[in-house]
């Protein structure tokens, strides 16, 4: 089967069609947060531009309180669910967060294991047009370049020149992949580097990253098992996007989406 990611044609290594499954009941007593690591071992690393700031997961009750109120970032707002309710399947996770032009990947415990800044897609808005993934590039109007904002399960792919990537979206054709220089009029290296957020809108609505980000964090999270990545939204309200409320109220939503992974 094929798809286009960023103006190339690609085929997929399809795994079987299943989702994750968060755990129920909520992880009583484990206070997590997103707890930032310091040192040699297990440090965070951080690629080119600094996020917000992530709180610590031994917050005091205080802080708890500004995160129930929305007081934190999006991005530490979603880790901290994500982990703290199994959404993530106890598995490692990603979070692209499209304002800030960055994606972190964290491990399974919702520590922040690593950020760097990443290019996405041209357009602004969190929908992909239908039937965008059938599209040829050159009837793609640039208002459609949208990286679409939601829960997905990351799949790894293979494009037709043998190299890998990971599938966030298949049927919009959206993937998440090492940067490409093909275009030198795109500057898209210089865009990565660059210490703006600006600039960092150019793709075709794929997630493009440093090579060196993609081959240390994600390819070998999404190898080893499907991930779940949250892409926040940037037009939508966050908890209209993500069931973010009580468990009861969380699964309601979700209703008989969720299946498992064997």
């Amino acid at each position: 089967m094929d798809r286009k990611t960023d103006g190339e044609q690609v085929n997929i290594s399809i795994l079987p069609d299943n989702d994750i499954e968060p755990d129920m009941p909520l992880w009583k007593g484990f206070a997590l947060g997103v707890a930032v690591a310091v040192g040699v071992s297990g440090s965070m690393v951080v690629f080119g531009r600094p996020h917000a700031t992530l709180r610590p997961a031994n917050a005091p009750a205080a802080v708890e309180e500004a995160y129930d109120a929305g007081g934190a970032d999006d991005a530490t707002q979603v880790a901290r669910w994500a982990a703290r309710s199994g959404n993530a399947g106890r598995r490692p996770f990603i979070v692209v967060d499209k304002a800030n032009a960055r994606v972190m990947a964290f491990d399974a415990a919702g520590q922040l294991r690593a950020s760097t800044p990443a290019l996405l897609g041209a357009a602004r808005g969190d929908d992909s047009v239908p039937g965008i993934g059938t599209k040829k590039i050159a009837d793609i109007k640039p208002e459609e370049r949208i990286t679409p904002a939601g829960r997905f399960v990351a799949r790894p792919g293979i494009n037709l020149d043998g190299e890998d990537i990971v599938w966030i979206d298949y049927d919009a054709a959206v993937s998440m992949h090492r940067v490409r220089a093909t275009k030198a009029s795109e500057r898209r290296l210089e865009r990565l580097a660059s210490p703006t957020i600006a600039d960092n809108r150019i793709s075709w609505g794929c997630i493009n990253l440093p090579a060196a980000f993609y081959d240390a964090q994600i390819s070998p999270m999404v190898k080893a098992s499907p991930s779940v990545v949250y892409v926040l939204p940037e037009t939508r309200p966050l908890r209209e996007v993500f069931a973010m409320g009580r468990p009861a109220e969380r699964h309601a939503a979700l209703g008989a989406s969720w299946k498992s992974i064997p």
